[in-house]
């Protein structure tokens, strides 16, 4: 296991995340149990190795990686929303239960234009999307990572329990 490499551990990103763009009715039980064992159960497993570690040593940071999608419904995505909800609620129990040695956020990206979305979306898609978010595009994975960076470092230490929308104003 990676920690027995590694040894004491600071700060975890649990940033894990698949989705299977699907009607309501179409998502099958496999499909759904994937997303959730991915999204949801695979960032509670790193999370709380990490955990363990953290407050039997020098505490430390776990951030995770939500979604909007998680704080409003979608269409086509209701095993993601699902569980990138249970990712926001997962992150704010954590942070009651684990401080004040161990700080939990969780990070709640809007449109990102990764791999994924790219694979998902037509172009004619992502301009009909861009033309929703009050900045006008999606995000860079580079703008996300500064906020994950943000969050880890001293600068954010009075962040914990925190669910922030990082989305171009699109929940606004």
């Amino acid at each position: 296991m990676a920690f027995e490499e590694v040894g004491e551990v600071d700060v975890l990103i649990a940033n894990a995340g698949i989705s299977i763009r699907k009607p309501f009715l179409e998502i099958d039980g496999a499909d759904w149990q994937r997303v959730l064992d991915v999204n949801l159960t695979g960032v509670f497993h790193c999370a709380q190795q990490a955990a363990r570690r953290m407050v039997v040593g020098d505490g430390g940071v776990i951030l995770m990686t939500a979604s909007t999608n998680g704080l409003t419904g979608h269409p086509f995505y209701a095993d993601y929303n699902a569980s990138k909800a249970g990712v926001i609620l997962l992150a704010r129990t954590m942070a009651l239960e684990l401080a004040p040695s161990v700080r939990v956020n969780a990070v709640c990206p809007g449109y990102v234009l990764t791999p994924m979305q790219k694979s998902e979306y037509t172009d004619e898609m992502l301009a009909e999307v861009n033309a929703g978010i009050p900045l006008g595009r999606h995000a860079t994975p580079e703008e996300i990572a500064s906020l994950f960076a943000f969050l880890a470092s001293d600068d954010g230490a009075y962040f914990t329990g925190a669910v922030i929308s990082v989305d171009g104003g699109e929940t606004a």
